[in-house]
């Protein structure tokens, strides 16, 4: 395993904004990008602007209008299985190795307004969604593979990761049964969670900012909702750069049409 620079990124409609993506590669310059939320079928996605910036193996799991995941890399992608675990088997996870690193690229769903899994289906969902990858992390972690987990899983899990703990404890994303929830995942892999590994509390450490803050800076109402873990075998090249080897790009925000989330980084050591 050689260094490896990996990005994940919510980007809201690759075909609306893969020009967001090369503007910001160019001075990023991942070796991997894991991108959410891509909402295209594979045949739309546009190959001819990812191999354009450098990025000639792309790896797809797409669906129409909606939902979709993608990786593009510098690097020839050997594809792996996907494991069932949506339960409503929509385009959100997918899985590749890369310099002999397995990555698993994730789109949880949101779940919704309520959290109500009996009122609201959406929410319901989610924690079936959890419950699922959960036990499918358990079964991965005694193969002692190595791993790099991405996403948009869509929780904030800790309490200075949404700007007011206290008004989010009821709103979706960091409800106590969804922080619950994610972090059984987190456990039963072993995972490492490298932005709080690196980054102590009560650091805050946001990712999305809400479309409807007119000046989202000033109100700084953010969360983090995109994460990078790693298994234990990787946790000393992930954290062997120290805090400055793990960035979120939160100036894309600022550009025209944004998406609402930001890139986020990690460079891991050879």
């Amino acid at each position: 395993m050689g260094a490896l620079n990996i990005a994940t990124w919510n980007i809201n409609s690759i075909r609306m904004r893969h020009p967001h993506v090369a503007t910001w590669a160019a001075e990023a310059k991942p070796d991997v990008i894991c991108l959410q939320e891509i909402k295209c079928l594979p045949d739309q996605f546009p190959h001819a602007a990812f191999e354009a910036m450098g990025y000639p193996h792309i790896h797809i799991v797409g669906q129409k209008g909606m939902h979709g995941v993608a990786i593009a890399s510098k690097l020839p992608i050997e594809e792996l299985d996907a494991h069932a675990v949506c339960p409503k088997e929509e385009a959100r996870f997918q899985r590749v190795k890369i310099d002999g690193i397995e990555i698993q690229n994730f789109y949880i769903p949101a779940g919704g307004d309520e959290p109500d899994p009996e009122t609201n289906p959406r929410f319901k969902h989610k924690l079936d969604f959890l419950d699922t990858l959960r036990a499918y992390a358990a079964d991965r972690a005694s193969e002692g593979s190595d791993i790099v987990l991405v996403g948009d899983l869509n929780i904030a899990p800790r309490e200075h990761d949404v700007w007011s703990h206290k008004q989010l404890l009821k709103v979706v994303s960091h409800t106590p049964v969804e922080t619950e929830a994610l972090d059984a995942v987190r456990d039963a892999g072993a995972f490492v969670d490298v932005a709080r590994a690196l980054i102590d509390e009560p650091e805050k450490i946001f990712t999305w900012w809400s479309y409807r803050n007119r000046d989202w800076r000033k109100s700084n109402r953010g969360r983090r909702l995109d994460h990078i873990w790693v298994s234990p075998s990787l946790e000393g090249a992930a954290l062997a750069g120290g805090r400055n080897a793990f960035k979120v790009w939160d100036d894309t925000r600022d550009w025209e049409k944004p998406s609402d989330h930001a890139p986020v980084t990690l460079a891991i050591k050879a």
